[in-house]
């Protein structure tokens, strides 16, 4: 009986683990789905950005026109599920 509960406990865990990693979006959902942000924004659409995702950290990279733009592509890659953090290394284009 003792190990029958044990294996159930196990069992249990193993699909709670499962759970829990199918719930996190792969690197590649959280590219697509940060692209997607800047581009549908009025402040950060159109500028020339790259992003980068490893392990859902994104990095963007790239020209903004405006202190604005810049913030403003972080807090829209911050928002997308399985965003870690958001290193910004935009930098703003001078006319």
């Amino acid at each position: 009986m003792r190990t029958l509960s044990i294996f159930l406990a196990l069992l249990l865990l193993g699909f709670t683990c499962t759970m829990v990693w199918a719930d996190q979006p792969s690197d590649n959902e959280i590219y697509d789905k940060v692209r997607i942000r800047l581009a549908g924004d009025p402040d950060v659409k159109g500028n020339q950005l790259t992003v980068e995702v490893k392990n859902g950290d994104v990095t963007l990279r790239g020209k903004v026109e405006s202190d604005r733009a810049k913030n403003k592509a972080s807090k829209l890659a911050k928002k997308v599920k399985g965003v870690k953090n958001v290193a910004n290394e935009l930098t703003i284009a001078r006319h």
